[in-house]
């Protein structure tokens, strides 16, 4: 298992779509790097002037993230991100 330190945050990005709205058909090549993840471990917060900072990021959440952030790694067969919280954009409910 992968346990982030500090503010990082494992992620693994949901897949992209294969077909356009309208039914067309994509190569992988013509593919947007997806930038929606799903959150699969978070860090225990960072320490800053002495005070602890909690996350605001769950095990669970689907975010949005910048398009170039974080580590890629693979581990056990599986691609993930391995992103500061401050990568995160967004949470989507």
């Amino acid at each position: 298992m992968i346990k982030p330190l500090e503010d990082r945050v494992l992620l693994k990005m949901v897949e992209a779509e294969e077909t356009t709205k309208s039914g067309i058909i994509l190569s992988s090549g013509s593919q947007e790097k997806p930038q929606i993840a799903e959150v699969i471990a978070v860090g225990p917060g960072r320490t800053e002037d002495g005070k602890k900072i909690e996350m605001s990021i769950k095990v669970g959440d689907k975010v949005i993230t910048s398009k170039y952030s974080g580590t890629e790694i693979k581990y056990e067969g599986q691609e993930y991100i391995i992103a500061k919280e401050s990568d995160v954009l967004a949470i989507v409910d």
